[in-house]
């Protein structure tokens, strides 16, 4: 038997040899780019304005964190809630409403790809879209463009969120933004 198979087994095969035998041999890379690619195509297509913010942005920037999702602010007005519904069948998905009746969250999932974007009228931390808007990136993105939320104000949000989930990732943004600055 291999010597890797024997560290990796429990006593009796189990799942420790299940992982070995589905995972070996893996090289390659994870990437989201594919996933990316088809909402920034959505979003063009749907003509639907939103700046993205939250872990993905910030790994744009550079910064070394992950996340399952695409978060996004835009406005909430009912033009830009049809052009919600024609992004959500751009990317074969549906959209889910709020989890609270106050909340501004749209999620766009599609289970088939596992595709979710979570789009947002209203964030912590932020004044307004329009505020957004103004200090972020437009990066190209696959010969698309996105706007990309600043991460100062990536961070700003973070924090006055306050969850555990966003006070774990501060030390690393502010790092990541205070790298950037020393560098421009």
């Amino acid at each position: 038997m291999d010597p890797r198979r024997r560290r990796h087994t429990t006593s009796g095969g189990g799942l420790g040899a299940a992982c070995l035998d589905f995972c070996q041999g893996y090289t390659g890379s994870v990437t989201a780019m594919p996933l990316l690619q088809t909402i920034l195509t959505a979003l063009e297509k749907a003509r639907l304005e939103a700046v993205l913010i939250g872990a993905a942005a910030a790994a744009i920037h550079g910064a070394p964190v992950t996340t399952l999702d695409f978060d996004f602010m835009f406005r909430r007005t009912p033009l830009n809630l049809k052009k919600l519904k024609t992004f959500a069948d751009e990317v074969g998905g549906v959209i889910l409403r709020p989890y609270y009746p106050v909340s501004s969250l749209y999620r766009v999932v599609n289970e088939n790809t596992g595709l979710q974007a979570d789009f947002m009228a209203v964030i912590h931390g932020v004044k307004s879209f329009n505020s957004l808007r103004s200090r972020a990136q437009r990066m190209t993105i696959g010969g698309r463009e996105l706007l990309v939320a600043d991460l100062a104000d990536i961070i700003a949000s973070k924090k006055a969120a306050g969850r555990a989930r966003d006070r774990a990732m501060l030390e690393i943004l502010q790092r990541t933004l205070d790298e950037k600055n020393a560098q421009s």
